[in-house]
């Protein structure tokens, strides 16, 4: 099982993540993009890097605002899965612009 992650360290890891806050029970980003479909589509790409991971973040969908939120929860706080499912978030999201 993974090591849940100190504040200090997820702390430093955010720093490295535009967007993302959080402690060591869980990280998050909101994200806005130009339409529904678009919001939907990363979704879907997220959906297929999740699978690839087999590590899946919660996701809110309200119309064109997306909020994914990452925790291990087998762990039972942030790991460096959720650091790593993040970075590929943000890949996703940088290219749907």
């Amino acid at each position: 099982m993974a090591d849940v992650l100190t504040a200090e360290a997820v702390e430093n890891e955010l720093s490295g993540l535009a967007g993302w806050s959080g402690d060591p029970s869980g990280i998050s980003r909101t994200v806005e993009l130009a339409t529904f479909p678009d919001a939907i589509a990363v979704v879907d790409r997220v959906a297929v890097t999740a699978e690839e991971l087999d590590h899946h973040p919660d996701i809110d969908i309200r119309w064109r605002t997306l909020t994914f939120h990452c925790v291990t929860h087998s762990a039972g706080g942030v790991t460096h899965r959720d650091v790593t499912l993040a970075r590929r978030i943000d890949e996703i999201i940088r290219s749907a612009r």
